[in-house]
């Protein structure tokens, strides 16, 4: 059970799969880029009723499931969504629609992927892949964050299919319902979408876990980890920032070069130059979360150490969340051409 399948390799899993399902389907105009920009990717919120791999809850950009949800949505594309209540039904669905020629989407656990490096493996529910065929025992993968295309087991896709965990994956799969042909004022009118719905999720969730004023929280929590955390504690919990910000697939700078490049894509759609001018704040921003993740690895790593430092670790945060509101709210006031 094999069909034609062209591998894309992209920076983050979800952005990959989804830009290359569509692809497929019809959507030939779609990267990555905009793939994130019109699936409102970019956000920030830390949960504070949560721990993850012994450190908090932070993401850095939206739910799981949405930046595929959110772009088929804006170009009118119908998707099939699945969960199963039972390995055995997982199987014999994915099964049916490899046979069928059908190749999908699949959520999974990363702990377990064996063509993973060891130390890429941990507890995280939210990848994505595609599975477009199948040859003796072995499913045929996509995974976009890979060069080529690779393979695993029944066993070992049904065992990443249903980690268990937080975001435990229920052997979900996606995919477009048909092939349609995307115009390009289709995808200029998802962009304007797109853009709409990150401002207002950036901007205007009320409270200090999300958004800019979320960045800005947790870089005050910061700068209190040392004497409220201790030394151990605080330093896994840096790690984890810098896990989530540049070691997932977010192309660096928790997404914020992404976002940029989405704006300098956009230009092409709508000849504002303001999109040039606000791309070169996320990259601004992007560079400062790099800066900030530096100096977080300074001290989880035992470099450095002194509530000084964590005053300058939380100062970068602060000083981000000032960026991008800057950035946003230009967003804001762009007058768009249709």
């Amino acid at each position: 059970m094999t069909t034609e399948f062209e591998h894309l390799q992209a920076a983050h899993c979800e952005n990959g799969v989804t830009t290359n399902l569509l692809q497929s389907a019809g959507a030939t105009q779609l990267t990555e880029p905009l793939v994130f920009g019109i699936g409102s990717g970019l956000f920030y919120v830390q949960l504070p009723f949560l721990v993850i791999n012994n450190g908090p809850a932070i993401a850095f950009r939206t739910m799981p499931g949405l930046i595929f949800k959110r772009t088929c949505d804006a170009l009118g594309i119908p998707v099939f969504r699945k969960k199963f209540s039972s390995r055995e039904s997982g199987k014999k669905y994915l099964d049916d629609c490899l046979a069928k020629g059908q190749p999908v989407g699949a959520q999974v656990g990363v702990y377990y992927l064996t063509y993973f490096p060891k130390e890429y493996r941990f507890h995280f529910n939210a990848h994505n892949m595609i599975v477009f065929g199948k040859e003796d025992d072995r499913y045929l993968i996509s995974d976009p964050v890979m060069e080529t295309p690779t393979s695993l087991t029944e066993y070992e896709l049904e065992r990443v299919r249903f980690a268990k965990g937080a975001f435990a994956p229920r052997g979900q799969i996606y995919y477009p319902l048909e092939k349609r042909i995307i115009t390009n004022e289709q995808v200029a009118k998802a962009i304007v979408k797109g853009i709409k719905r990150n401002v207002t999720h950036m901007l205007r969730i009320p409270g200090n876990i999300a958004g800019v004023k979320g960045i800005a929280g947790t870089g005050k929590k910061i700068k209190k980890w040392k004497a409220k955390l201790g030394d151990e504690k605080a330093g896994l919990y840096l790690a984890q920032l810098v896990r989530m910000q540049e070691e997932i697939g977010t192309g660096g700078g928790g997404f914020r070069y992404i976002y940029g490049a989405f704006l300098q894509e956009s230009h092409a759609f709508h000849p504002i130059d303001e999109l040039l001018d606000i791309s070169k704040i996320f990259t601004e921003a992007g560079d400062k979360w790099r800066t900030a993740a530096v100096q977080a690895a300074g001290i989880y790593k035992g470099r450095i150490g002194s509530q000084a430092d964590y005053d300058v670790m939380g100062d970068y945060l602060i000083e981000i969340s000032e960026i991008e509101k800057k950035a946003f709210q230009a967003l804001s006031k762009v007058k768009w051409n249709s």
